[in-house]
């Protein structure tokens, strides 16, 4: 009972990634001021150290969050197989904190105090503990997945999705966090969606997200069902027959990936049909058809949504050079492009530090100069700001993929253009 507690709990954090943008930091502005840089300039001969710290033996179980490990190491392999930066080949240390805030600790401490890494890169932690540590060591965290508010509170952190916070106190704005309507505005702009069912555990992270998903679909003026399900004995078939019965045309969830297959093969079992059973970026992976091996239809209603280039669009010059370095994978996934995009900015950071030498300070300039930041196409652009006040709406634009059993996970459109102006609603981390 306790692992599948553990395990509802991540993949609710997980769900958050849709929504989270900015924070700040809980330590004094002296302890970032500046100060010598641990990272000396190295010699031409010398490797690139850089750390990854993810969860890969977690409560949640084996590989869910290990993407964007394996991803940042197949560009860096890729990398070095060229030359390495200016010649210099990027040494990559990497370290499972089992998904805990102790094991975190000492996972940071072995990388930045130890082997004094010049930076961390694709970071996928479910217990994020070390982050106050690694910010008072000034060392840049690039492109980390942010499970946790801990990319929105610290200087020095860049997640993938870029924040706009002061990001030098408590999190976001008075403690609250805010995040956009975006993905609801598409469902009822590109396919008509009125109706939205949310379904969610009688447990408090789950029913925490479940609210929010309801604050914004009401937002957009949907008519939302409210679907919830007992954690130790969840009666799928019964939530399955009550949306049907209400004429939902979406489906969202706050429930771990095994719920969602059992959702799914409820729905299935009493002919629930909906324009779109949405799930989120941590499960756009090719695995989908063994996932929900026991629900064909719904399995062929899953679209996903987020703010990186789907994977499958070999058409884009990014993305066919992601899958060739990545041919070694058995599977594939977001999480994975979203770790090559973290180990590529990296890359440009160093880059850039060409004349003074490649440094945590040189690398940490480089991420906080506020240029926005696509990968090369792979991601929609990066930004860091620091907004005395949160928007009130933003302009978000919105990656879209469809699973067909026949194509995988097919686009809907070009990402760079399906954007819309949308609010921008509170929450608490």
């Amino acid at each position: 009972m306790r692992r599948r507690v553990r395990a509802a709990e991540s993949a609710v954090v997980g769900l958050l990634l849709l929504v989270a943008t900015a924070c700040g930091s809980r330590l004094p502005e002296s302890d970032f001021g500046d100060g010598p840089d641990r990272t000396a300039t190295r010699t031409a001969a010398e490797p690139i150290r850089v750390g990854i710290v993810t969860s890969a033996t977690s409560p949640v179980g084996g590989n869910a969050f290990t993407g964007p490990r394996d991803g940042a190491k197949a560009y860096f392999d890729a990398l070095n197989a060229r030359g390495g930066i200016d010649g210099r080949r990027v040494e990559v240390r990497t370290c499972d904190d089992g998904g805990s805030g102790v094991g975190n600790n000492e996972c940071v401490h072995r990388l930045v105090d130890e082997d004094e890494v010049v930076a961390l890169v694709a970071t996928a932690a479910l217990d994020y503990a070390g982050a106050s540590r690694v910010s008072h060591a000034r060392v840049p965290d690039i492109g980390g997945q942010p499970i946790g508010a801990a990319y929105d509170t610290y200087p020095h952190l860049y997640g993938i999705y870029g924040s706009l916070a002061p990001r030098d106190g408590k999190p976001g704005w008075d403690g609250e966090l805010y995040g956009g309507t975006e993905t609801y505005r598409y469902f009822k702009r590109e396919r008509g969606a009125r109706t939205a069912a949310v379904v969610s555990y009688n447990q408090s992270a789950s029913a925490a997200y479940a609210r929010l998903v309801t604050r914004g679909l009401r937002a957009e003026g949907y008519e939302v069902i409210a679907e919830q399900v007992d954690f130790a004995l969840p009666n799928f078939r019964a939530a399955a027959a009550d949306l049907k019965e209400q004429g939902a045309d979406l489906v969202f969830d706050a429930i771990d990936g095994y719920g969602n297959a059992r959702l799914c093969e409820a729905m299935d079992d009493v002919g629930a049909e909906v324009l779109a059973k949405v799930t989120n970026v941590q499960n756009w992976t090719s695995t989908v058809r063994e996932d929900y091996k026991d629900a064909p239809r719904c399995r062929n209603a899953l679209w996903a949504t987020g703010a990186s280039r789907n994977y499958e669009d070999t058409g884009h010059d990014a993305v066919r050079e992601f899958r060739d370095g990545t041919k070694a994978l058995k599977t594939h996934s977001q999480w994975q492009l979203e770790g090559w995009a973290a180990a590529m900015w990296f890359t440009d950071a160093a880059r850039s530090c060409a004349e003074e030498g490649v440094t945590r300070a040189c690398v940490d300039r480089f991420m906080a100069a506020g240029k926005p930041y696509t990968a090369d196409g792979l991601l929609l652009p990066v930004r860091f700001e620091q907004l005395p006040e949160p928007p009130r709406t933003r302009r978000t634009c919105l990656s879209v993929a469809r699973w067909e059993d026949a194509r995988g996970w097919v686009s809907q459109g070009d990402m760079n253009s399906e954007c819309s102006d949308v609010p921008q609603l509170p929450y608490k981390p």
